[in-house]
C-alpha cells in the first residue's frame, strides 16, 4: 500500500528492479555490492573469485559471466526490494525481456565509455520498447578517466530520451573520491564498503557543481511552468519540489536520471537505494501498465522459468493484485490450470519458503506445469497476455545427439525443459536428415546449453554442425526410357513394365506427373503406383540428395494379367528413374538465404567484406529505421556459409552485431567444393 513517509515524499510496498546493462559493465558487481551494504551480506564477493550471490551457477561461475537471470531481495527503510540481474551479453539478452514487463523500474549500469555506446542502446531500445521507467548507474566511476559531464553526450547518442545528471564526482590527484548530489546539494566522500561522509562542496567544485545543478533544472522546468518562472526569477526552488520533478520526469518517460558510484567498493548504493524508494514507480503503477486494475482478485505476471533438480519447475511470478497462497488452483493466459505446490523467495541459488504472497511480491511457484515464461496467472477465468514478446530468431545451430544411446528419450525431455527455461533456444527434429537442432544466439549460448544439459539434467550429449539440406536437379531431359520388372518365383510372379520421360522444370516447381497412357497399355488402377515409385526414387537421386524441379511423364509401359502388382510397377518406376536419371546432366543444388545484418554504421564496411567472403552477393544497405549510428546490409548468402558467421560478425563488431534469415531460393553448386559434398555424402550412405 502506497504511504506518505515523515518527510512527504511517498513510499510503496515491495519493489521489483531490474539490474541491466552491457556486457562486463558490473551488474552482479552491483547486486551484491547492494545485498552487503543493505546488511543482507556479512562480506561482500567478488565475481573473480566465484562468491557472488548472483552468477552461482555452475556454467556462469566457468565462464565468469551471467548466463541467466539472478534473483535476490534486501529490506530497505522497512520495504522490500527486489533486484533481477539480468545478462548483458547479446547471446543471453533474451534472458531480460520477459523480466522487464512486471519491474517497476531499471538501474542499467554501464561505463563512461564510448566504445560501449552500442551495447549501451541494445539495452536501452529494450527498456523503451517496454516503456520501463529507468535509472542510469555509471560504474567504475574510481577508473574514469574524464569528466562525466563530458562523458555523457558521448553516451547520449545511445538513448532515446535526454540523460539528465543527478551528481557529479569530486576529483583529488585524478580520482573520484566522492560526489556532489545536486538535487541535494551536498556533498558525500566515499568510504570503502561504508556509508558515504558528508562534507562541505569544496571550493574548486562549487562552480562546477553550481552549473551542473542549473542544468538539471532547467532540463526540470521544460515540464514545470512553476520552475521555470523560479528560474527566471531566481528564486531557488523548494528542495521538495525537485525531487518531486525528478520522479514525474522517470514516471512519465521524460528523462534518465544518471547516478554514480563504484560497485565494487561499495560506494553510491544508498543513494542508489534512495532514488529507488522515493522515485521508481509503485506495484500499482506497474499492474496499470500491464492492464490489471489493482484490486483483490488474485493476478501475477510470469516472469521466468526455472527447473530445478529437487524443486521441479519453478516460475518466478510478480504479483499484480490480490494474494496468492500455497495450494491454490490457477488459471494460465492459455486457459490451463494448475495448482500452486509451493511458494518461495529467491537469493540466488537458495529458496526461503513462504506461505503466500501479497500484491508487490516477487516469489516463485512451485510445479505449476502449465505456467510459461510470459503468463498472467489469476484464479478463477484467464487473463490475457500483456503484449507478446517476440523470441530472437537463432543465429546459430547445432546438431546434438545423447552419447549414450539409452538416454534419447531423457534427452528430448531435458531439451523440453531446456527450452522452456530458455525462449531463446529452440529444438527442431529434422526427420529428413535425422538430426536434433538445438538453435540458439550464439556460440557461448549453445555451449551453456549443452553444458546444462549435462550439469542440469543428467545427458551428456556429443555436438556436430547441422547438415545443409542440399537438393539435386536435372539440367537437360531424356525420353523413352524403359522400366522393366519381372520376376518368376513359383505361383504369381511380378511384372511391371513403364516408358517414361524426364524434364526439368523451372526453379521453385518442385516435382510434377503426367499420364500419357491411351489404350489402356498400363492400367488405370496402376498409374498411382507407377507415380509412388517415382517420388520413391526422387527422396534420393544419383548425387545422393533429394530431387526437385523435375517432371516425369508416363508415356508407355505393358502388363500381365496375373503377375502385374502395384508392387512391382512401383519397382518398375524405380529402375526406370534409375536410368533415366544419370543420362540427364544432374546437378547439386544449395539453398541460399536472404540475410538481414544490423551492425553500428562504423562497421558497416566490415559487415560487407565478411559478405563478400562468405560467397555472398551484397544487395545493399540503408540507415536502421530508428536507430541512430546503425546500419543494415540486405545480402544472399549460401545456407553452408551460415553456420559460423555469427562468431564473426560479433568479433567485428564489439559484440553487438546480428542477422535474421530466411530461406530464398535454391541455386546451382559446381566444381570442386559440388565434388567434395557429393563424395562425403556417397559415403556416408
Amino acid at each position: 500500500m502506497t504511504q506518505n513517509t515523515p518527510n512527504g515524499r511517498r513510499s510503496s510496498g515491495p519493489r521489483c528492479i531490474a539490474l541491466v546493462g552491457p556486457f562486463q559493465s558490473g551488474k552482479t558487481t552491483l547486486l551484491e555490492a547492494i545485498l552487503a551494504r543493505m546488511g543482507a551480506l556479512q562480506r561482500q564477493g567478488t565475481v573473480a573469485a566465484g562468491s557472488t550471490i548472483g552468477d552461482a551457477s555452475a556454467e556462469a561461475r566457468a565462464h565468469a559471466m551471467s548466463v541467466e537471470a539472478n534473483i535476490a531481495s534486501v529490506d530497505f527503510m522497512g520495504e522490500t526490494y527486489t533486484f533481477i540481474d539480468c545478462p548483458g551479453s547479446i547471446e543471453f539478452l533474451a534472458e531480460m525481456r520477459p523480466v522487464l514487463p512486471a519491474v517497476d523500474a531499471a538501474v542499467v549500469v554501464c561505463e563512461a565509455d564510448e566504445k560501449k555506446v552500442p551495447a549501451l542502446q541494445l539495452i536501452l531500445r529494450e527498456l523503451e520498447d517496454q516503456k520501463i521507467p529507468r535509472f542510469l548507474f555509471l560504474n567504475k566511476i574510481d577508473n574514469a578517466h574524464q569528466s562525466v559531464r563530458e562523458a555523457l553526450p558521448l553516451l547520449q547518442p545511445a538513448s532515446r530520451l535526454p540523460l539528465l545528471l543527478r551528481q557529479i564526482p569530486i576529483w583529488k590527484n585524478g580520482v573520484a573520491v566522492g560526489y556532489v548530489d545536486l538535487a541535494l546539494e551536498r556533498a558525500f566522500i566515499y568510504q570503502e564498503h561504508a556509508a558515504s561522509q558528508v562534507v562541505e562542496i569544496p571550493p574548486d567544485e562549487r562552480d562546477e557543481s553550481k552549473d551542473a545543478r542549473y542544468s538539471m533544472l532547467e532540463r526540470l522546468s521544460d515540464h514545470d511552468d512553476a520552475l521555470m518562472e523560479q528560474l527566471l526569477e531566481e528564486v531557488e526552488p523548494p528542495r521538495d519540489r525537485v525531487f518531486d520533478d525528478l520522479a514525474h520526469e522517470l514516471r512519465d518517460g521524460l528523462a534518465v536520471p544518471v547516478l554514480m558510484g563504484s560497485a565494487a567498493n561499495g560506494n553510491g548504493m544508498l543513494r542508489l537505494m534512495k532514488a529507488l524508494r522515493h522515485e521508481a514507480p509503485c506495484i500499482k503503477e506497474t499492474a496499470s501498465r500491464l492492464g490489471v486494475t489493482p484490486g483483490s482478485e488474485p493476478v501475477g505476471y510470469v516472469m521466468k522459468t526455472f527447473h530445478t533438480a529437487h524443486a521441479g519447475k519453478l516460475s518466478l511470478t510478480r504479483v499484480l493484485s490480490g494474494a496468492f497462497q500455497e495450494g491454490m488452483t490457477v488459471t494460465t493466459s492459455s486457459g490451463e490450470t494448475g495448482r500452486i505446490a509451493g511458494c518461495a523467495r529467491l537469493l540466488g541459488q537458495t529458496t526461503q519458503k513462504t506461505t503466500q504472497a501479497q500484491a508487490g511480491d516477487t516469489v516463485a511457484f512451485g510445479k505449476v506445469d502449465a505456467a510459461h515464461t510470459g503468463d498472467m496467472l489469476a484464479v478463477g477465468k484467464a487473463v490475457p497476455r500483456p503484449a507478446e514478446i517476440e523470441a530472437p530468431q537463432p543465429v546459430m545451430s547445432l546438431a546434438v545427439r545423447a552419447r549414450d544411446r539409452k538416454d534419447d528419450v531423457k534427452l528430448s525431455a531435458a531439451l523440453q525443459r531446456l527450452t522452456d527455461e530458455d525462449r531463446a533456444l529452440a529444438m527442431e527434429q529434422n526427420a529428413e536428415l535425422g538430426d536434433t537442432i538445438l538453435r540458439g544466439q550464439g556460440e557461448m549460448h549453445l555451449r551453456v546449453a549443452v553444458e546444462k544439459l549435462a550439469s542440469k539434467f543428467g545427458v551428456a550429449v556429443d555436438s556436430s554442425q547441422p547438415q545443409i539440406g542440399y537438393r539435386e536437379t536435372i539440367r537437360k531431359p531424356v525420353t523413352g526410357v524403359r522400366g522393366r520388372h519381372k520376376k518368376q518365383s513359383g505361383g504369381h510372379g511380378q511384372f511391371g513394365d513403364v516408358v517414361i520421360d524426364v524434364a526439368p522444370l523451372p526453379r521453385g516447381e518442385g516435382f510434377a506427373f503426367i499420364d500419357k497412357i491411351t489404350g489402356g497399355v498400363v492400367p488405370r488402377n496402376y498409374i498411382p503406383s507407377v507415380e509412388e515409385g517415382v517420388k520413391q526414387y526422387l527422396k534420393r537421386g544419383p548425387l545422393g540428395f533429394p530431387v526437385v524441379d523435375v517432371g516425369v511423364s508416363l508415356t508407355d509401359g505393358s502388363y500381365h494379367t496375373v503377375d502385374s502388382s502395384d508392387m512391382a510397377f512401383q519397382t518398375a518406376a524405380r529402375i526406370g528413374m534409375s536410368e533415366a536419371m544419370p543420362q540427364c546432366s544432374p546437378v547439386l543444388l544449395e539453398p541460399v538465404l536472404a540475410v538481414e545484418i544490423s551492425v553500428p554504421s562504423d562497421a558497416t564496411a566490415k559487415a560487407n567484406a565478411i559478405v563478400s567472403s562468405r560467397r555472398g552477393q551484397i544487395l545493399g544497405f540503408d540507415a536502421r529505421e530508428g536507430w541512430e549510428g546503425w546500419d543494415v546490409v540486405q545480402a544472399l548468402i549460401p545456407e553452408a556459409e551460415i553456420t559460423d558467421l555469427i562468431i564473426e560478425l560479433r568479433s567485428a563488431t564489439a559484440g553487438v552485431g546480428t542477422f535474421r534469415s530466411r530461406f530464398d531460393h535454391l541455386a546451382e553448386l559446381s566444381g570442386r567444393q559440388a565434388d567434395t559434398i557429393v563424395a562425403s555424402r556417397q559415403a556416408a550412405q
